[in-house]
C-alpha cells in the first residue's frame, strides 16, 4: 500500500532539511512521542528509520523531518506533494514515559534531532511539566521550528557553533548553566552521537555538577525494526548489548558506549559515497538525455 505525501516544505535556508506530512491513518492512530517509522521509497530502495516528528490521529497524518545525507534521503527530497512512498512501517519502538516530574525537564535537540524532540516536549508539557528547550546547530540555517517550541517551552535557548543565532557554542554551555541554577528532573537529548555523548558527560554527576537522569535517542542502522536482524544493536559500558528498535529508540544515555557507536557510524562511509556517486551520475545522465531530446524536438 503506497503512502501519499500530503505536504512538503523546506526548513531553513540550507536546502538540506525537509518536512513532509504523510497520509498514514493507521500509523497516526497509534503513534506516540518516541516512536519511529521505517521508510522504503520504492521496491529497489533501502529501508531507513525516521523518528516521528509530529502526528494527528484524527486526520490520519504523520510528520517526518529529514536531512539529505545520502542516496535515500536525496531521493526522498526530490519527491513532491502528491507523490507516493512505497512502504511506511510503524509506529515502531517504544513511546517515552509521560508523567509529571517534580522539577523542570531539559530537552535538547541538535540539528535534525530538533524534530523528534518536539512531540516529546509537547506531551510532557501537556502532563504539567516545565519544559526548558535547547536547540542547537552548526548555524542558524539549520535551526527550525522556533515558533513551535516557543509555544510549549517555559524557556527556549538557541545555540549555534558559529554564533549566527543565539549563544555561540555548543548546547552543553547553557545546559551547564541550567544545572547550576536549579534542580532538574530529567534531560532528553536527541541529535548527533557526539552531541548526545557530551550531554551525558555533562549530566553524569562529575565536574561539580549534579547527576541527572538522561535519555538519548538512538537511530542506528535498522533493517526490519523488530529486533530480528540485529543491525541496530548497541553496546553498553558494562559490555551488554541491546537493540535500539525494540528497547528504544530512547534509552538511558549514561549506559551507552558512545565511543563504540561513533566508530560503527563511519563503517559504511565508503559504500555510501559510492552509492551516492552512482545515483548522482544516473541523475545527470537523465538530465543530459532530456536536454538532448529537447534540442532535437
Amino acid at each position: 500500500m503506497p503512502y501519499k505525501i500530503l505536504k512538503k516544505q523546506r526548513l531553513g535556508t540550507s536546502g538540506t532539511l525537509f518536512e513532509m506530512v504523510l497520509d498514514t491513518p493507521l500509523i497516526a492512530k497509534k503513534a506516540f512521542a518516541g516512536n519511529f517509522v521505517l521508510l522504503r521509497i520504492d521496491e529497489k530502495g533501502e529501508r531507513f528509520p525516521l523518528t516521528i516528528a509530529d502526528y494527528d490521529s484524527e486526520e490520519g497524518k504523520t510528520t517526518i523531518v529529514f536531512q539529505v545525507v545520502g542516496k535515500s534521503t536525496r531521493y526522498l527530497s526530490i519527491l513532491e506533494e502528491g507523490d507516493e512512498i512505497a512502504d511506511v512501517v510503524g509506529p515502531l519502538g517504544n513511546q517515552i514515559e509521560i508523567k509529571k516530574h517534580q522539577n523542570p525537564i531539559i530537552i535538547i535537540g541538535g540539528g535534525v534531532g530538533i524534530a523528534p524532540c518536539y512531540p516529546q516536549a509537547k506531551e510532557l508539557k501537556n502532563a504539567g511539566n516545565s519544559i526548558y528547550s535547547i536547540l542547537g546547530a552548526r548555524n542558524s540555517d539549520l535551526i527550525f521550528w522556533r515558533d513551535k517550541f516557543q509555544k510549549i517551552s517555559d524557556k527556549l535557548i538557541i545555540t549555534t557553533d558559529d554564533g549566527s543565532e543565539g549563544i555561540k557554542g555548543f548546547v552543553t554551555n547553557p545546559l551547564r548553566e541550567l544545572l547550576n541554577e536549579e534542580p532538574i528532573s530529567l534531560v532528553i537529548a536527541i541529535g548527533p552521537l557526539v552531541m548526545m555523548k557530551n550531554v551525558t558527560l555533562t549530566t553524569n554527576g562529575k565536574d561539580d555538577l549534579p547527576f541527572v537522569e538522561t535519555v538519548v535517542s538512538l537511530n542506528t542502522i535498522m533493517v526490519d525494526g523488530t529486533g530480528m536482524c540485529g543491525g541496530c544493536r548497541f553496546p553498553t559500558k558494562d559490555g551488554e548489548f541491546h537493540f535500539a528498535c525494540v528497547e528504544g529508540p530512547d534509552v538511558n544515555g549514561h549506559l551507552v558506549d558512545f565511543d563504540n557507536l561513533l566508530n560503527r557510524s563511519i563503517r559504511y562511509c565508503e559504500q555510501e559515497k559510492v552509492s551516492m556517486h552512482r545515483y548522482e551520475s544516473q541523475c545527470r545522465s537523465i538530465i543530459d538525455l532530456n536536454e538532448k531530446s529537447k534540442k532535437t524536438s
